[in-house]
């Protein structure tokens, strides 16, 4: 059933905690209605809309996952259903195993799991979103600054994110015409559960040493980011903003 609204749209994939939650409540702070998407976990889901509602923002929780092309067909209907349209799409939902072994040492079900969410998961939103977002839209992606850094044990990982760089830069000139922008924010070492998950305190400290600012980033500094980007109009459009406090 459609929701009439005068708000920005606004899809948040892989939105029921850390930087995507954070993402979430930033933009609805900032007048969007939001699709908070989430893969299987509703009631973390649910309890983002309900802090939105709770500040007086539009929010509506949807299940997908994005390594399903089908499923993200279903998303994008979802939304315009209830809203009516696209304004942005923000692809924050993606893995990271806690044991990251060397390349040599990856099975098949890691490397298909990696890819699967963090790649074609991107390329899934991306593809729906080249048809049925607004003109004007804007789409940022979330790489990593492992890119840059290209440490041992992340060779897949970060060969993810260097494709969704890619991707990036070569949707926005593939949209010509459409007055749509596409961006990533590639965040460095980030306290969320994510992140945390299978690090000794010892190694956590040595993370947060790493960046000139000496600590680690938090989901609301990337939110900031991502906010910057999903402005209407703007002159960026293509590029990594490389939100890690000076890490690379």
């Amino acid at each position: 059933m459609q929701t009439k609204t005068n708000q920005p749209v606004a899809i948040i994939t892989g939105a029921s905690r850390g930087i995507g939650a954070a993402i979430a409540r930033r933009l609805a702070e900032d007048g969007y209605a939001v699709v908070v998407n989430y893969a299987g976990r509703a009631v973390d889901a649910q309890e983002v809309v309900a802090a939105i509602a709770a500040a007086g923002g539009n929010a509506f929780a949807a299940q997908a996952d994005v390594a399903d092309g089908a499923a993200v067909a279903r998303l994008f209907d979802a939304a315009i259903e209830r809203y009516g349209r696209v304004d942005v799409l923000v692809n924050n939902a993606g893995v990271m195993p806690p044991a990251l072994p060397h390349l040599v040492d990856t099975d098949d079900a890691a490397f298909d799991s990696i890819v699967g969410v963090n790649l074609k998961g991107t390329f899934n939103t991306l593809r729906a979103a080249a048809s049925r977002m607004a003109q004007g839209g804007r789409i940022v992606n979330l790489s990593s600054s492992l890119v840059g850094l290209a440490m041992p044990g992340y060779a897949v990982y970060a060969a993810t994110k260097a494709g969704v760089e890619m991707m990036t830069n070569i949707l926005a000139k593939e949209l010509r015409g459409k007055e749509i922008r596409v961006n990533a924010v590639a965040p460095g070492p980030t306290a969320t559960e994510l992140f945390l998950d299978g690090k000794t305190d010892e190694q956590v400290q040595r993370l947060a040493k790493m960046p000139p600012l000496e600590r680690l980033g938090q989901p609301d500094d990337i939110a900031a980011a991502v906010a910057f980007l999903a402005q209407p109009g703007g002159w960026v459009n293509g590029q990594t903003l490389r939100a890690n406090g000076g890490i690379v």
